[in-house]
């Protein structure tokens, strides 16, 4: 070891020279070259999120499709528990599809249901004026699923508790 320097002979000899010649002004610059870095990174990472936006990946059209309806009069809610049948959970809400259904009338129906894993999936029916029945359905809290909002239309229904619209 040298007398003067606490650093032994072996150690300075590994450490890589540029470090070992290390100034003020070359300190500064990396200290620069870092702050651009990280500045270079906020900036991607914006990029990103604006081209995602923009290209309508972060935006669910049947959502704001949904948002933006005009509401029809209500047949309630109905939470079904896991195992539960909406024929038999929902006898009266079903009734009032029907009855609007025959008359010509329109209305909505909010069914809510868990999946296997227990997540919840809500469905809403809309009974339209002209007779058709809109299925909208929000997948958003399941873990297992797209996590997006779906749609289907039937435009002659017949039997309300077992609808299946193609999607």
């Amino acid at each position: 070891m040298d007398a003067g320097n606490d650093v032994p002979d072996q150690l300075q000899r590994v450490r890589p020279a540029h470090l070992a010649r290390t100034t003020g002004q070359s300190r500064a610059r990396r200290r620069c070259v870092a702050v651009v870095s990280v500045h270079a990174r906020i900036v991607a990472v914006a990029a990103t999120f604006l081209l995602a936006a923009g290209c309508g990946m972060l935006d669910d059209p049947v959502k704001d499709r949904w948002d933006s309806r005009t509401e029809f009069s209500s047949c309630g809610e109905v939470s079904l528990a896991q195992g539960e049948e909406i024929q038999k959970q929902a006898v009266r809400e079903i009734g009032c599809l029907r009855r609007a259904l025959k008359s010509g009338a329109s209305a909505e129906l909010k069914i809510t249901y868990p999946t296997v894993e227990g997540d919840p999936i809500r469905e809403y029916y809309r009974l339209t004026p002209q007779s058709t029945l809109e299925v909208y359905t929000d997948s958003t809290d399941d873990r297992y699923s797209n996590q997006k909002w779906s749609f289907a239309e039937c435009y002659s229904p017949e039997w309300l508790a077992e609808i299946s619209c193609d999607q």
